[in-house]
Parts: C-alpha cells; sequence; structure tokens
C-alpha cells in the first residue's frame, strides 16, 4: 500500500507501532464507553470517586471522556502511518507514565479529578510501558548511522 507521496506504508500486521496503537485505541473507545453506561448519572463529572469499571477501576465522567479521546488518538494514528502511530504511542505513554506515578500522591485528595485508585495507577503504569517501550523501541529505520 501507498501513501500520497508514493512511500510504502507497512500493513498493521508489519508495524508494531500501527498494531499496538490500534488494539490500544479500540480498547480505550470501548472502556470510554462502558464507563458511561457503568457511571449512567449517579456519578459527577469530576467526582474524585466514582463507581467500579469491571469491579476494579474507578471512573468519573471525565475519566471516560479521557479513555474516548486517548482511544481516538492511538486508533487514528494507528490507521494512518507507522510516524503517527510512533509519535501518539510515545506521547500518550509518557503522560500515562506521569499519571500513573503522580495518581499515588493524588488519590485521597480533591486533586484526584480523574476519580483514579490504586488500580488505575497500575493500568497506567503497564499501558505507558508498552505504548513507551514500542514508540522506543519498534519500527527503527532501515538505515543504520555508522562513525
Amino acid at each position: 500500500m501507498s501513501t500520497a507521496r508514493g512511500t510504502a506504508r507497512p500493513s498493521l500486521t508489519k508495524s508494531p507501532n500501527r498494531l499496538v496503537a490500534t488494539i490500544f485505541g479500540v480498547v480505550y473507545l470501548l472502556v470510554g464507553l462502558l464507563g458511561f453506561i457503568v457511571a449512567g448519572g449517579g456519578v459527577g463529572f469530576i467526582d474524585t470517586e466514582g463507581p467500579l469499571l469491571l469491579g476494579i477501576f474507578q471512573i468519573n465522567h471525565l475519566h471516560n471522556v479521557v479513555h474516548l479521546l486517548i482511544g481516538a488518538a492511538l486508533l487514528i494514528a494507528g490507521l494512518s502511518s507507522v510516524s503517527a502511530a510512533k509519535s501518539v504511542n510515545g506521547l500518550v505513554g509518557a503522560v500515562y507514565l506521569l499519571v500513573g506515578i503522580v495518581g499515588f500522591f493524588i488519590v485521597d485528595t480533591a486533586a484526584n479529578i480523574l476519580a483514579l485508585n490504586t488500580a488505575d495507577h497500575f493500568l497506567h503504569l503497564v499501558s505507558a510501558v508498552v505504548l513507551l517501550g514500542v514508540a522506543l523501541g519498534a519500527d527503527k529505520s532501515a538505515r543504520s548511522v555508522t562513525a
């Protein structure tokens, strides 16, 4: 398959960045939608506590919106190009690393506007490792620089 510039674009199965971005994108979109169903009208948009998604992950409506936005960004990047997928994987991975670490310190404070709990922190850290790992380690250019 070719892009408008005539350069080859690897299929999803041949690009780890495109594959991971697409899979994570679909998963985060589904999680965001499911979160709205679970939360219903019984939780405020930025409540610091909320119902449990899948019996484990605490959510509120802002948390659901964030999942939808991240899912959409990952899916769009995964379906577009290796460079887009690599960039978005790296950016989302870095943000999740930060959120995963900061989350431990804000969990019982008014700053917890995403209604994060310990399970969320660990999931964000695992997501960060996967996304950053693939962004930094996969789809390397075939050309190497020699001294």
